[in-house]
């Protein structure tokens, strides 16, 4: 297969961790060719296919200098077996525009995962709302009258901005309420900018798990993300250790729920975030932890999810 991977820019790797550096080192080890570009390289014109300058990227086996580009080319995205978004937040105007590109690829033949427009419709923080039976107490809002109230009513909270990722601008506040009016300033822009608040949840404690869905079904380990000292944030990016655990009974449960929902939908890798008995994030822009689950268990996932790309592309060829 000609595989295309839209990224952030490959200087930025952390190959050592990095999930997108895992699907290329899978699918060049299966003989595909692996091809990169940015978002600002997509472009489409009247009169022409949606186009994007890319580089064939050829991996070198070493942590440094870990791959080597060929001289950029232009290529029309149906000319891929398939366009991989792996884009990280945020979530802003030009991540959207880039998604209704990515629409008209398809329009014109491209394969493009995860879906653009379930990428539309699923944002991270949002995305949760469909689905209350498994959440915890939240509220959604910029009325900063109304925030301070379910803070009253929980009595402990979390707030945090919706389009942040790696725990940034995450902030807790005790049932004092201690600094609750200048963190609703700061993060709702003084009542411009909605925000969400959700109970504290003291499982943190034992991790923030990331359970990943490969088209629609459960890896059979999650990644609990511990906070470590006095974080209450188990981002990894943020600090937090990553444990490598078999899937609890309630993570299979929410996992099987939203799976088949949200594979239907085009959805090919989902990292669903769940504290203790509660789901709290729904991850569908660049979901990770492939690399410590599979370091830590044996489980490959790079290998898992190699399979349901090429089967969902159409390949046939599902050997490993």
């Amino acid at each position: 297969m000609k595989l295309l991977f839209v990224a952030d820019p490959l200087a930025t790797f952390k190959v050592y961790k990095d999930t997108t550096f895992a699907m290329m080192r899978e699918a060049a080890r299966r003989g595909h060719a692996v091809f990169a570009c940015e978002v600002p390289q997509l472009r489409w014109q009247r009169g022409a296919p949606v186009q994007a300058r890319v580089q064939r990227i050829h991996l070198t086996g070493r942590d440094d200098d870990w791959h080597e580009a060929g001289e950029p080319a232009t290529h029309a995205l149906r000319d891929f077996d398939a366009v991989l978004m792996r884009k990280d937040p945020p979530f802003d105007a030009e991540y959207l525009y880039a998604t209704h590109l990515l629409t008209q690829a398809q329009r014109e033949g491209a394969k493009v995962f995860n879906d653009p427009r379930a990428l539309r419709e699923h944002p991270e923080k949002l995305a949760i709302l469909e689905f209350p039976q498994f959440i915890a107490p939240t509220m959604v809002s910029r009325d900063m009258d109304a925030l301070r109230a379910f803070h009253a009513e929980q009595g402990e909270i979390i707030l945090k901005p919706l389009d942040g990722m790696g725990g940034m601008g995450i902030f807790r506040v005790g049932a004092d309420g201690l600094n609750l009016g200048s963190i609703l300033e700061t993060l709702t822009l003084n009542g411009e900018r909605t925000i969400m608040a959700q109970r504290f949840l003291p499982a943190i404690a034992q991790g923030d798990k990331r359970v990943l869905l490969i088209d629609g079904r459960p890896v059979p380990y999650s990644l609990a993300r511990i906070p470590q000292g006095s974080e209450v944030r188990g981002n990894l990016a943020a600090g937090g250790k990553g444990v490598a655990q078999e899937l609890s009974a309630r993570d299979r449960e929410i996992a099987e729920a939203l799976g088949p929902v949200l594979g239907a939908r085009g959805l090919l890798l989902v990292g669903l975030d769940v504290i203790g008995e509660n789901l709290t994030e729904i991850n569908v822009t660049s979901p990770t932890c492939f690399q410590e689950i599979t370091q830590q268990t044996g489980c490959d996932v790079a290998a898992l999810f190699m399979d349901a790309l090429q089967a969902r592309a159409g390949t046939g060829d599902t050997a490993r």
